[in-house]
């Protein structure tokens, strides 16, 4: 099984709502997708959206990079010599995370055909089923909060919420508006996307414990170059704190681990580069008693089956932040995962589960 072309499709898929963060606001989910197919007709398949103010990629970047760098030096290449093309792909080009990652989820897709097992399983095969959380994007504390009593209404348990716009005290209001809404049950989560100081992070994070907010961790409160400042942070709060921008590489996860600058990892495979390099992440994570998240961008289906693939396959992944194809007004994707809710059930084929004769049928009309 031989890599005979690659391909790149540009897709667009608008939100149902706009999506705010501290860094960005998103109202329609754009992507490349990466179609691998093999020299007895296997095809693989990735995607890699755009996200400028995180990887640095752009629509243009990552099809450039694609087609004129990695392709040239993996055609031809078997897959069963998969160490060599993992090799081929992360040292092809310097950075451009988000183009690796497409093309390495293509390339375990057609690992897990070659093999006849879902990819979860041929990766570990830990668990088949994951619940995901529901992520309130950035608004005034009203509006939050009935975003909040919705997703909750709507069998959701935990929520991830976006924090980071405007003075310390108004996100303080946002938490209070949201717990007074939806009671002590669920679960919020904070991601202030490096919308804080260290000290302000500090204060927020005291001001919310004393007044019992009950929040299960804190998603990158400071600078992504500032480890120093995260490490602050993480010795002075009783509430864990979450690397996510922080940590790309297993080497940037080195460097946060032995500091102690965190007491959990938020992996990407947009910032990893793909697959092969999280793997590296969460077994080093693992060795240092720390747990992984697997998150993602705002991405379709198909980004987020390689990524549940992922997160199903390993015991020290235990929180999954895989909501982002519920907030699209259409899926363009056959086959994959399956929703039910909050809970997400890994499909039993072979590879990520795609249904090739829909995926075949995705193409530039799908741009809108």
């Amino acid at each position: 099984m031989h890599i005979h072309s690659i391909e790149t499709i540009p897709v667009a898929v608008p939100l149902t709502k706009p999506f705010k963060t501290a860094l960005r606001t998103v109202t329609t989910a754009y992507a490349i997708y990466v179609k691998v197919t093999t020299d007895d007709g296997h095809t693989g398949w990735g995607e890699a959206p755009p996200t400028h103010v995180i990887t640095g990629d752009s629509l243009g970047s990552i099809t450039y990079a694609i087609q004129e760098v990695i392709t040239p030096q993996l055609l031809g290449k078997d897959l069963r010599n998969r160490e060599e093309i993992f090799r081929l792909l992360t040292g092809s080009i310097v950075r451009n995370t988000s183009a690796k990652a497409a093309v390495d989820m293509a390339i375990h897709d057609l690992l897990g055909q070659l093999a006849g097992l879902p990819l979860y399983q041929l990766l570990g095969g830990f668990r088949n089923e994951l619940e995901t959380d529901f992520t309130v994007s950035v608004n005034d504390p009203a509006e939050m909060a009935d975003d909040a009593e919705r997703y909750i209404s709507n069998g959701f348990n935990v929520l991830k919420v976006k924090v980071g716009i405007g003075d310390i005290s108004e996100d303080i209001a946002r938490i209070r508006a949201i717990r007074a809404r939806i009671g002590d049950g669920p679960k919020i989560r904070l991601d202030a996307n490096q919308g804080w100081k260290p000290k302000e992070a500090v204060y927020a994070i005291g001001q919310m414990e004393d007044a019992g907010l009950a929040i299960e961790l804190i998603e990158q409160p400071v600078h992504a170059d500032d480890i120093d400042g995260l490490t602050y942070v993480t010795n002075h709060t009783l509430t864990p704190i979450m690397a996510d921008e922080s940590v790309f590489s297993a080497k940037d996860a080195k460097r946060v681990l032995e500091r102690r600058a965190a007491d959990l990892i938020n992996i990407k495979l947009m910032k990893s580069g793909g697959i092969h390099e999280a793997l590296k992440i969460n077994a080093l994570a693992e060795s240092f008693g720390v747990q992984c998240m697997v998150g993602s961008m705002i991405e379709t289906k198909l980004g987020i089956t390689a990524a549940a693939h992922l997160a199903a396959s390993q015991p020290n992944i235990t929180r999954y932040d895989f909501d982002a194809p519920l907030m699209l007004a259409k899926d363009i994707v056959g086959g994959g995962i399956v929703y039910e809710g909050r809970r997400i059930h890994l499909p039993e084929s072979a590879g990520l589960g795609l249904l090739q004769a829909e995926m075949d049928c995705i193409g530039k009309e799908e741009i809108q």
